[in-house]
């Protein structure tokens, strides 16, 4: 990671810690889901710099060592979208490839939909196209026990929870319910890091030296903000109507991903139902994959990106 230089960029009166590789008019912007950060995007952010692209990853408002908003509970998807523009037009980028994981997907597929001429091309990772309202997930077919129902509470239960624990645990028990392929869910009377076996050891493309990198930076910012955005925040209307990414996409799913047993998520990916909304989209399913698929599997993921790149290029 020696050749990754880091950096605060003021955006929207907040600082946000930008960590950057590669040079030149070919700008890819990554944005990371949780409990993910900047590091999460080290493999994709090398091989596109040795590519000849400029790579830059930062972590989201309120996570990491970015600056917290004053206000983190009034914070909205919308802020995202204000984020990746503030960014590009700090650091004077006209144009740029947006990759998201998770959450991250979210502000990448609006920025696209509503000033598409900032936006090359998408990659999404993990999950299509949603729009944050009311419908952007059915929690009410799942137990009341699924994990964002229980993290979408007001203020104070899952805080209880992950403050069981000191933050490295937090991050560790997330990651490895995270990595299998059933949808987190507890009992009435377990809360979600119940869920989690200290038998099962990290997965290994996930080493003890990576999880105390996350570690210090969510030590840093705590999960305040991160219970916000994305899960208190999913359910609030942006005001998006309709909207489209005309710009051309690249979605890639692990079949062993859990979010593929949330309602309504595997149909809206395999019927196509996805492309009303990003009508120019190419679908990627990663036989072994799971929600950490560019972690898990780097080169495979970096050759679909490298490719994605290269056909569509600025």
């Amino acid at each position: 990671m020696e050749k990754i230089e880091h950096k605060y960029v003021e955006v929207g009166g907040l600082k946000l810690h930008v960590a950057e590789i590669g040079s030149g008019p070919k700008v890819v912007l990554f944005l990371h889901g949780f409990p993910e950060i900047w590091y999460s995007w080290r493999h994709q952010m090398i091989a596109v710099a040795n590519n000849g692209y400029r790579a830059i990853a930062y972590d989201c408002r309120g996570y990491g060592l970015s600056e917290q908003p004053v206000e983190p509970e009034k914070a909205t998807f919308n802020d995202l979208v204000e984020d990746v523009l503030g960014l590009l037009d700090s650091l004077a980028i006209n144009k740029a490839f947006l990759v998201g994981k998770d959450f991250g997907a979210m502000p990448a597929y609006l920025v696209a939909a509503v000033y598409p001429e900032r936006v090359a091309g998408v990659i999404s990772l993990g999950i299509p196209f949603m729009l944050p309202g009311p419908t952007a997930v059915q929690n009410h077919p799942l137990p009341e026990g699924f994990y964002v129902s229980r993290w979408q509470e007001p203020a104070g239960r899952a805080e209880a929870d992950f403050g069981r624990f000191d933050v490295k645990s937090v991050i560790r028990n997330i990651y490895i319910l995270f990595c299998g392929s059933e949808v987190p869910v507890a009992a009435k009377d377990q809360e979600i890091m119940d869920l989690f076996d200290p038998a099962i050891p990290l997965p290994p493309w996930f080493s003890e030296e990576d999880l105390s990198v996350y570690a210090s930076l969510y030590e840093k910012s705590g999960f305040r903000f991160p219970l916000q955005i994305p899960y208190r925040s999913l359910a609030v209307d942006c005001g998006y109507t309709d909207p489209k990414v005309s710009a051309p996409t690249l979605l890639v799913m692990g079949e062993k991903d859990y979010i593929f047993k949330i309602p309504g998520f595997g149909d809206y990916i395999r019927t196509g139902a996805v492309k009303h909304f990003v009508p120019d989209l190419d679908i990627k399913y990663i036989a072994e994959g799971n929600h950490f698929v560019q972690e898990q599997l780097p080169e495979q993921i970096n050759q679909l990106i490298l490719t994605f790149l290269a056909k569509h290029g600025i």
